[in-house]
């Protein structure tokens, strides 16, 4: 965090000099490590064991938040009895299809009680043996420290202290945040890794309080802006999801299964955020009569993220490519096959500061120099427009801490550039009027698509105006034209406008509040004044958790929200996120729906049950809870279960994308060591913003490789020397950096020797500092719940001197993979072994052993 997240970072200085307790883990020792109170190694992409030995720690010792728990989280809420935990069969869940490698939820959904207004059962006592509790308690029984040092590497007495820290800092008084990027969320698994620590959160009472919570770091200033109005294929702006052809025919049918009004929370009032997106997008086109215009909308048809487009470019399913801010022939996994890819497009727009590699592949890229490509024969036309950076334009940035921030203007772009806003503004009214006497049916939406936002002098439409679209505003009645004060103010029925429900209020009375800006000397801590945060300036999410079950203040030194008995109100210093009027002693009514079912100890008001989740019944494609499998390539044997492999993980079987045997199959020892990559302060991301300034590019002129002494010991590995680093999909070369910060770990009785490499680097011409890019060796296995891809733990081999160059390159690559009889179904086994076809359960599993080396095919 300090390196790559340094300005956030800041705070946390200043929590630990007021005495907080800062512990880093991590496989490799940071500036971070450096400031922390305690710092230990840990095993790439065995993070669940590390989280899931704390949560058994916490409930076998005793020192889980139970009033909290028991009351808060959906602990004591009964399971369906047909429910299998992977503790029954082996490493899977009840419902696995083996042939998809997804799941039928039916029985982990809650057992129904007709008496119960929610209509669910439940134990209050936590005693039964399908309850949520009781469920999570037997899940995590097996990981002891003794386990949890086996798989991740951590010592067990180094486990201890992180547990015991923990405890202390967390309960009535204290409470702990967790704080994550990347090294989390690229894996296989990586949202099971948050997972883990969410329910860990929730068993110490630290959700919805101030000093708890989880805290995603972003990648970039207003990363959590692109998901909240989204650059991700399966949503739509504010998190609803997006409509999938087949499924969702009529706005009935979407609404039906994707929102529906029969349950708890805020949830049930979708109905009211889609139908207001609607108007907003198709304004007076979208009526009632024609279900808002739903019919406009495109629908899925499966998976369209970043790597399931790419496979579709080998197919040449793809005519054109918009690339905008980023850089997937250097930042993307596996980028021979991002390269490769592009050259089957007709044509591609790349809108950036400088001639970015993905800009230029076509000419100086990697695969021009091996003969894989040759210019001459590339159809792809490259169009480059030029970019305002963010200087240049006004609009908002939108921080993990869901903070949007106004930033104003500084200067007008250069030259040609041109802001995102009035690049696709302008792309829009031409198409429009192109398009305007067509009567072809497939033209409508853009004909009926609302694009009328004024410009000023220099043709840049104005942020503002579209800030209010997206606040929202009333169509119809007397206050008609006029911005909505909050989300609850969106209806269903067409007379409200509003382009994302959860940034209803961020222009509440024609007024700008995300440029609020009040000095934080003239207000208190939770700087209300300060910018605005979705949703409706709350500054903690659930904070009615913040209270007891009788509405007063956990303790007096966390106080935060509480029930005001004389003014019948929650009031506070933040803003209730809750039912303001609603007493903390209601119960849910028999059939009530939606904000008004929510009982008073209901905090988490968007849960389907008010209930903060230990076990979810939906919503996660791999599992309701995590467990730990070893990542897609690796050199441990998975000690908890027969099953290596999370069974889910969402494969792409191509050549050029094969994978490392892992542990105990032939051929594992000729990529026997792990490599991370991470970013540094000095560079941002795929370097686009850096590796053209020559300040930074002095700091950090080229590309290294951090390699342990032990492992440079081992290999023959000189200081300052040269490296090359192969996996399955390519080979890199890097200076080498022999350093104490990088240590070998012991798991599974075995020495793993761990090498961290940074992101930034990519070859081409354009750049001051260029070097080979570490996303060339990294494969494309994708988790299935946001199908981010596996970048954090990947099998290696490293020896000393520079890789070949040329053709020479290709043949060196493909005799490695030839050496390790790797095949592209090499690793694709979503089963380890076989199970009876009706059970899922595994006979008689065999043990793995140490691999014998493996010779000829």
């Amino acid at each position: 965090m300090a390196e790559a997240h340094p300005v956030g970072f800041q705070w946390v200085a200043e929590a630990k000099a007021r005495g907080a307790k800062l512990v880093h883990v991590d496989p490799r020792f940071t500036r971070t490590s450096a400031m922390a109170d305690k710092h230990v190694h840990i095993r790439a992409g065995t993070d669940i064991a590390l989280l899931g030995g704390l949560i058994r720690y916490m409930i076998e010792n005793d020192l889980w938040f139970k009033e909290y728990v028991t009351h808060y989280s959906n602990a004591a809420h009964l399971v369906d009895e047909g429910f299998k935990d992977t503790e029954d069969l082996e490493g899977l869940f009840s419902g696995f299809d083996k042939d998809t490698g997804g799941y039928d939820k039916s029985t982990w959904q809650y057992e129904k009680d007709p008496y119960e207004a929610d209509g669910i059962a439940k134990d209050m006592t936590l005693q039964h043996p399908r309850s949520v509790f009781q469920i999570l308690r037997r899940h995590y029984s097996r990981y002891t420290p003794e386990m949890v040092s086996d798989i991740t590497g951590i010592k067990t007495e180094d486990f201890l202290e992180i547990a015991d820290l923990f405890a202390k800092n967390s309960g009535r008084e204290r409470t702990t945040v967790m704080a994550y990027a990347l090294g989390w969320t690229q894996h296989s698994m990586g949202s099971q890794f948050i997972r883990t620590s969410a329910i860990l959160q929730l068993l110490m009472g630290n959700m919805g309080r101030p000093g708890g919570g989880i805290m995603a770091l972003r990648g970039h200033a207003t990363i959590q802006g692109s998901s909240d109005i989204p650059t991700l294929f399966n949503l739509l702006p504010g998190y609803l999801p997006f409509p999938v052809a087949g499924k969702h025919d009529t706005l009935r049918d979407y609404l039906d299964d994707s929102v529906p009004k029969h349950q708890k929370g805020f949830w049930s009032n979708g109905d009211a955020y889609m139908v207001s997106l609607l108007k907003a997008w198709f304004g007076d086109d979208a009526t009632e009569e024609n279900d808002f215009g739903y019919k406009y909308m495109p629908r899925l048809t499966g998976a369209h993220g970043t790597y399931q487009t790419l496979m579709r470019m080998f197919d040449k399913g793809v005519d054109g490519y918009f690339v905008l801010g980023q850089n997937p022939a250097v930042g993307s996994a596996n980028g021979r096959m991002q390269r490769l890819g592009m050259s089957n497009l007709k044509w591609m727009v790349v809108r950036d500061f400088q001639l970015i590699e993905t800009a230029t592949w076509w000419k100086d890229g990697p695969e021009i120099a091996t003969g894989e490509l040759k210019t001459e024969d590339i159809a792809t036309e490259v169009f480059f427009m030029p970019a305002a950076n963010h200087t240049e334009k006004a609009g908002t940035f939108t921080q993990t801490q869901r903070l949007v921030q106004w930033r104003h203007q500084a200067i007008t772009p250069p030259g040609d550039a041109r802001s995102e806003l009035e690049f696709f503004y302008d792309l829009g009214v031409r198409l429009k009027e192109k398009l305007k006497d067509s009567t072809d049916p497939r033209d409508k939406p853009l004909q009926a698509m609302t694009w009328d936002y004024p410009v000023d002098e220099h043709g840049e439409p104005s942020a503002e105006a579209v800030l209010k679209e997206i606040n929202g505003y009333y169509t119809t009645g007397p206050n008609a034209g006029k911005p909505v004060d909050n989300f609850n103010q969106y209806k269903a029925d067409g007379s409200t406008a509003g382009g994302c429900w959860i940034y209803a209020g961020v222009y509440a009375g024609g007024i700008n509040h995300a440029a609020n800006r009040v000095p934080g000397k003239d207000q208190d801590e939770m700087a209300h004044q300060w910018a605005w945060a979705w949703p409706a300036n709350r500054r903690i999410l659930y904070n009615r958790a913040s209270a007891d079950l009788d509405g007063n203040p956990w303790s007096e030194r966390k106080k935060l929200v509480w029930w005001d008995e004389d003014q019948e109100v929650w009031t506070g210093r933040d803003i209730p996120d809750f039912p303001v009027n609603r007493p903390p002693s209601t119960k849910t009514a028999h059939d009530t729906y939606g904000p008004d079912a929510l009982a008073g100890d209901d905090p988490f008001i968007m849960q389907s049950d008010g209930k903060g989740w230990l076990f979810t019944p939906k919503g996660m494609n791999d599992g309701p809870m995590p467990t730990h499998f070893e990542p897609a390539e690796s050199p441990v044997e998975n000690p908890l279960y027969p099953q290596q492999e999370s069974p889910s993980r969402v494969l792409i079987t191509a050549k050029g994308n094969q994978t490392a045997p892992s542990a105990g199959e032939p051929g594992s020892e000729v990529f026997p060591h792990i490599f991370t990559t991470y970013r540094l302060t000095e560079h941002q991301t795929a370097g686009g913003m850096s590796r053209f300034l020559p300040y930074l590019s002095e700091l950090q002129p080229e590309m290294f490789v951090e390699v342990s002494e032990e492992l440079a010991a081992d290999v023959g590995l000189e200081p300052y020397g040269w490296a090359t680093i192969a996996s399955p999909r390519g080979a890199i070369e890097a200076k080498v950096l022999v350093t104490q910060r990088m240590k070998p770990v012991v798991a599974g009785g075995k020495t793993v020797h761990q090498i961290g490499m940074p992101f930034h680097f990519g070859v081409g011409n354009q750049a001051l500092v260029t070097g080979d890019g570490v996303n060339d060796l990294l494969g494309m296995t994708l988790d299935p719940n946001v199908y981010i891809q596996s970048g954090k733990a990947v099998a290696c081999t490293i020896m000393p001197g520079r890789r070949p160059r040329g053709p020479a390159l290709v043949k060196f690559v493909e005799d490695l993979r030839e050496q390790a009889g790797i095949t592209p179904l090499t690793g694709h086994r979503r089963v380890t072994y076989e199970r009876d076809p009706e059970t899922m359960e595994v006979s008689d599993p065999p043990r793995l052993t140490e691999p014998e080396p493996h010779t000829g095919e």
